[in-house]
């Protein structure tokens, strides 16, 4: 049994008309308009290049959207100048595809610089936080499976620990919603089960909305409660896992054979489909 956690008070995201247009000319989000409410995991699945890691940036405005609108609840993030954004990321919990965890500090302190926004300079260039921030922490290392690895430094980890860590740090943040940028691009198949599994109970326990940014398609069918496609920064899917069929995953994809794989044909077997005669074949016509 995992242990008891408080709920967060969570928040609903809605994206209106998003759109980003670098210098370049490249236009890597067109139109996207989407509502996520608390309790719901959604999945971003699409190409690379489809623009599935820059709408998550532009959501907490690590990447400056060209147009368009971020709200979560009442609050509009676009609109928000240098003090009110960084309260309102302090709501906005982040995963990493490469953890981006400090090699050198300990698991601990890693979990606790998710309160640095919280915290004033002096405390955080000390590392002396609040009782209770410690103590959540523990609960939280507790959550993940990590608290006995709760002094080791972060680069004596394996992957899935430290994405572990990097889920635990985002939590100690307290946030509203949770925003997923592909947590399973490193790990073999067991441990990214493992943390989708993570991921969607901790977002259960505590109402939280989040979007994930996944490559693997098979995961999201299993782990995600909806889906969005997205194409050249459009959006062309939206809707169930369920609803994945070949022809939804061209239209996504491209062109592609989406039927389920068939077992490698033998060396015999493929001699025979090319009407190849083999020995026998060869001795019964002489």
């Amino acid at each position: 049994m995992p242990p008891t956690v408080s709920p967060t008070t969570a928040g609903s995201l809605r994206l209106v008309g998003l759109t980003k247009r670098y210098r370049t000319g490249d236009q890597a989000l067109s139109d996207v308009t989407l509502e996520v409410p608390p309790g719901q995991v959604l999945g971003l699945i699409g190409p690379s290049g489809a623009g599935k890691s820059t709408l998550i940036r532009c959501i907490n405005r690590l990447v400056e959207p060209s147009a368009g609108r971020v709200f979560l609840d009442e609050t509009e993030i676009t609109a928000l100048h240098a003090g009110g954004l960084r309260r309102a990321r302090r709501r906005m919990g982040m995963i990493f595809q490469e953890y981006a965890l400090v090699e050198r500090l300990t698991v601990m302190e890693n979990v606790l610089s998710g309160r640095l926004g919280y915290v004033s300079f002096w405390r955080s260039l000390f590392r002396r936080f609040p009782p209770r921030d410690i103590e959540n922490a523990f609960r939280l290392l507790e959550r993940v499976g990590l608290t006995e690895h709760a002094d080791k430094r972060a680069d004596a980890l394996s992957g899935g620990q430290r994405q572990r860590v990097g889920i635990a740090r985002a939590l100690a943040q307290e946030p509203e919603l949770l925003l997923v940028d592909e947590p399973t691009a490193s790990l073999d198949p067991k441990t990214s089960r493992q943390i989708m599994r993570l991921i969607r109970e901790v977002c259960a326990e505590r109402g939280l909305a989040a979007i994930v940014n996944i490559h693997d398609v098979a995961l999201a069918q299993q782990f995600m409660m909806r889906i969005v496609g997205l194409r050249a920064g459009r959006v062309v899917y939206d809707g169930p896992p369920e609803g994945l069929t070949p022809a939804v995953l061209t239209e996504i994809y491209g062109e592609e054979d989406w039927g389920p794989l068939k077992p490698a044909q033998t060396d015999e077997e493929a001699d025979d489909a090319a009407g190849i005669p083999d020995d026998q074949d060869i001795a019964r016509a002489l």
